[in-house]
C-alpha cells in the first residue's frame, strides 16, 4: 500500500472527536465565566473608571497611571506581605493535618473509616457563609462557646475577651476557620491516593525495620508527589484569593490586621469609588499568584529531573 495513506472509517473518527465534544461545553463554560471577566478587568485597569465612569459609561484610557499608583502606595506591599504571610500559615496547617488525618485514616478499620470520612464530607460540603457564622458564635465575647471552656479551665482572662478587636487573635480565628474548611478537601484526596500505595512496600519496610516516619518519607512521600504537589496547589490558590470568609467575619480589620489582596481591592474599589484602581491590584493579585505557582513547578520539575 506505498504511495497512499491510510484514511480511518468514518466510525473512527467520530470516535476520536468524542472526548473534545464532552469537554466543549465544560471549555466554553470556563471561558465565558472566567476569561471574560478577566478580561473585563484588566481592561478597567487601563482606564479611568470611578462612578461617574459606572454609570455613564464613557471611561478615559489611562495607561499604566493606576498600576503606578497601587504599586507606589506602601500600604500595597504591606498587604502583599501579609497576604503571603497568610498563605503560607493556612497552607503549611492544612497540608501537615490534612495528611496526618489521612495516615489515620488509612489505620483505621472499616466502620471508623466511613464515619471519619462522613464527617470530613459534611464539614467540606458545609456553605462557607454558614461555616463562618459557626465560628463567630464561638468566638462570640461574652456568649461564646471557646471564652466560656477556656475560663473554666482556669484562664480567667478570656472572660468577655473578645477575639475580633484584637489583630492577632482575629488573623487566629480566620485561620482556623480556613483550615477547618480545607481539611478535609486534603486529607480525603491524600486518603485516596494512600489507598492506591501497594501493601507489600509497607510490610517489606516494616520487616527492614523501617518506622514510620522513615516509611513516609522514603515510601508514601515520593510514590504521592504528584498527589501532594496538587493538592498543595490546589490549596494555595484557595487561601491566597480568599475573600468571603474574611470579609463576613473582620472586613479586613481591626485596622488593616486582617486585610488580604482580595480584600484590599474590594474595599479600594467599593469605599473609593476607584474602581480601575481595585481592577489593577486584582490584576497584579493574579499575576502573583502565578509567579508563586510557576516558580513552585519549576522547583518541583527541577526535583523531579535530579532524581
Amino acid at each position: 500500500m506505498s504511495g497512499s495513506s491510510v484514511r480511518l472509517p468514518d466510525r473512527s473518527r467520530r470516535a476520536a472527536f468524542w472526548p473534545y465534544l464532552l469537554v466543549a461545553p465544560t471549555v466554553l463554560g470556563g471561558l465565558l465565566l472566567l476569561g471574560y471577566p478577566f478580561v473585563r478587568n484588566v481592561l478597567i485597569s487601563f482606564q479611568e473608571y470611578g462612578l461617574g465612569e459606572l454609570i455613564r459609561g464613557d471611561a478615559a484610557f489611562a495607561g499604566f497611571r493606576n498600576y503606578r499608583t497601587v504599586l507606589a502606595d506602601p500600604e500595597f506591599w504591606e498587604v502583599v506581605r501579609r497576604t503571603f504571610w497568610w498563605t503560607l500559615v493556612n497552607v503549611v496547617l492544612i497540608m501537615v493535618i490534612g495528611t496526618l488525618v489521612a495516615l489515620m485514616m488509612q489505620r483505621l478499620g472499616r466502620r471508623m473509616r466511613v464515619l471519619v470520612t462522613t464527617g470530613l464530607v459534611l464539614a467540606w460540603a458545609s456553605p462557607v457563609i454558614a461555616t463562618t457564622t459557626v465560628f463567630q458564635w464561638l468566638f462570640a465575647s461574652r456568649l461564646g462557646v471557646v471564652n466560656w471552656v477556656l475560663v473554666r479551665i482556669g484562664f480567667e482572662s478570656f472572660e468577655g475577651y473578645s477575639w475580633l478587636a484584637d489583630g492577632p487573635a482575629a488573623f487566629t480565628v480566620l485561620v482556623l476557620l480556613v483550615v477547618w474548611q480545607s481539611v478535609p478537601f486534603a486529607a480525603i484526596t491524600l486518603h485516596s491516593a494512600l489507598l492506591t500505595v501497594p501493601a507489600e512496600l509497607y510490610e517489606s519496610a516494616r520487616l527492614d525495620g523501617a518506622g514510620g516516619w522513615r516509611i513516609f518519607r522514603s515510601i508514601t512521600l515520593p510514590l504521592l508527589r504528584p498527589i501532594f504537589g496538587l493538592v498543595l496547589c490546589l490549596e494555595v490558590i484557595w487561601v491566597f484569593r480568599c475573600f468571603a470568609q474574611i470579609w463576613a467575619v473582620t472586613k479586613g480589620g481591626p485596622g488593616e490586621a486582617t486585610t488580604t489582596l482580595p480584600v484590599y481591592a474590594y474595599r479600594v474599589a467599593q469605599s473609593l469609588h476607584r474602581y480601575d484602581l481595585g481592577a489593577a491590584v486584582s490584576t497584579l493579585t493574579v499575576l502573583l499568584l502565578v509567579a508563586v505557582l510557576i516558580a513552585y513547578f519549576r522547583q518541583m520539575l527541577r526535583q523531579e529531573a535530579d532524581r
